[in-house]
């Protein structure tokens, strides 16, 4: 396609003053966006205008066409916007695959520099702010990421996660009025050491998912009550035995006054094994029930349980005949191992800790009549368990944001937590306490740190996208534009 400029007076890109006198006529060709496969060329007649400014020290200048061609370049804008728009999602190899589906001719270096040339959006500091890290490398390079916790907005990234690395940004960028971050300490300082008068907000989720763990672990030091309740049964054996005798050896060696690290090295276990042995007051709060997980032979259980009642001489093997007949492709090891284990006589599936911390998470009017049924059983196994669900139920209603929740979570936890003999709902409270004012701000308003967790799942799928071969420009690029 053939087009040319029209006549007019232009400015001079350097003192700007208008000139119409043409010097020579010069012909770019730019590529455009294609029509119907085809790729398109346009041949553009422009003008080279002398600038008649006195002391302007540029003599003469080409034209350009806003909006259509810029200086330098050998696209159209929109076939630079759609490049720009596909290298953004797909940065350089995927895109080198999908532009010429488009139409679009293109190599990886290109689409790469594209990706790059677009400019990046100023750093404008929101009102409520969400950061929040995230691993470049896991364990090794860690980036943070901030952004518009009221809208999504992205505001900035940048390298490392530590205290300083914030705490400079924040300075540079002050007006901050709300700052939503996880439980990090690190970034806890950094906002108290930048920005004082801001309001720090913690998630709600990483609160939850802090209870979450403390009512596990104490599920699980409470098997052998829970377990008896619901016939799961626990470990029986060399293990049980094994794990009575060590539990004995680490509180004989306490009791002479033996150290904790000394204990490891004499028993010859390590050092976390002695914390957990030395802080369970009997072995029956270390014993676990055995791990079932599911199997071939499961869907046959109630077919095993009436054949062994019916007849309790029938031999294996007439079983695997019969369970074979209805589909079962197991082996015969497999049956034995099931059938030794008593797996055939439970009316229901094996229960683990995980499980039962689970019902006892999950809410109420999203369990089957079958689980809720189990949580009965367990809430009643002992005081304590009865006790931990108690906490559960008052601490997921002040999740949800209310004025009246910062004297709800007074009552928590100085009435109902402190209260209880549950060591590891103890140290949740502990980590509260050390930020308190984060924790009633996040029960009280709406703020959250929700957008923020959702831009990190986002980095990762890029992240990924680009198998690990980047480096910390380009990814920023794209969490940046995305």
């Amino acid at each position: 396609m053939s087009a040319a400029t029209a006549a007019g007076p232009v400015a001079c890109p350097v003192c700007g003053a208008l000139s119409e006198r043409v010097h020579a006529l010069h012909e770019r060709s730019p590529a455009d966006l294609p029509v119907a496969g085809v790729r398109v060329e346009l041949r553009v007649r422009v003008r080279r205008l002398v600038c008649q400014a006195a002391g302007c020290a540029r003599k003469t200048f080409r034209e350009q066409v806003p909006g259509v061609l810029e200086r330098y370049q050998r696209r159209t804008v929109r076939l630079a916007g759609t490049i720009g728009c596909v290298v953004t999602e797909l940065a350089g190899r995927a895109s080198v695959r999908v532009l010429p589906v488009l139409g679009i001719e293109t190599s990886r270096d290109t689409a790469l520099r594209t990706l790059r040339r677009i400019p990046l959006p100023p750093v404008e500091v929101p009102r409520v702010l969400g950061i929040d890290d995230f691993a470049l490398h896991r364990g090794q390079v860690y980036a943070t990421v901030l952004i518009d916790a009221e809208t999504g907005r992205r505001v900035d990234v940048i390298e490392g996660r530590g205290a300083g690395v914030v705490k400079a940004l924040l300075l540079d960028h002050p007006g901050v009025e709300v700052a939503c971050r996880d439980g990090s300490t690190v970034y806890a300082q950094a906002i108290r050491e930048a920005l004082p008068d801001t309001v720090q907000v913690a998630d709600r989720w990483h609160l939850w998912r802090g209870l979450a763990d403390a009512v596990g672990k104490e599920v699980a030091a409470h098997s052998a009550c829970w377990a008896a309740a619901t016939a799961t049964g626990m470990r029986k054996g060399r293990i049980a035995e094994t794990t009575a005798e060590r539990w004995q050896q680490v509180h004989d060696l306490r009791a002479a006054g033996v150290g904790l690290l000394d204990c490891a090295r004499r028993l010859g276990i390590a050092l976390n094994t002695v914390k957990r042995y030395d802080r369970a007051t009997r072995p029956e709060q270390i014993a676990r029930p055995p791990r079932y997980r599911a199997c071939m032979v499961d869907p046959y259980r109630d077919h095993l349980r009436d054949r062994r009642a019916a007849e309790p001489a029938v031999s294996v093997t007439q079983l695997l005949a019969e369970i074979r007949e209805q589909g079962y492709t197991g082996s015969q090891n497999l049956l034995y191992w099931y059938l030794n284990q008593n797996r055939h006589t439970d009316d229901h599936p094996h229960l683990s800790p995980r499980r039962a911390a689970r019902l006892l998470l999950t809410k109420p009017a999203n369990l089957t009549d079958t689980q809720a049924g189990r949580l009965a059983e367990i809430v009643a196994a002992c005081p304590e368990m009865t006790v931990l669900a108690d906490l559960v139920r008052s601490f997921a209603a002040l999740l949800a944001p209310d004025d009246d929740n910062a004297d709800a979570l007074d009552a928590w936890l100085l009435d109902q937590a402190r209260a209880a003999d549950l060591p590891h709902v103890h140290c949740f409270v502990r980590g509260i306490a050390q930020g308190l004012d984060a924790v009633l701000a996040a029960l009280t308003t709406e703020h959250h740190n929700g957008r923020t967790e959702g831009v990190n799942t986002r980095t990762k799928m890029l992240k990924r996208q680009m198998y690990g071969r980047a480096g910390f420009d380009l990814p920023r690029h794209r969490i940046l534009h995305a």
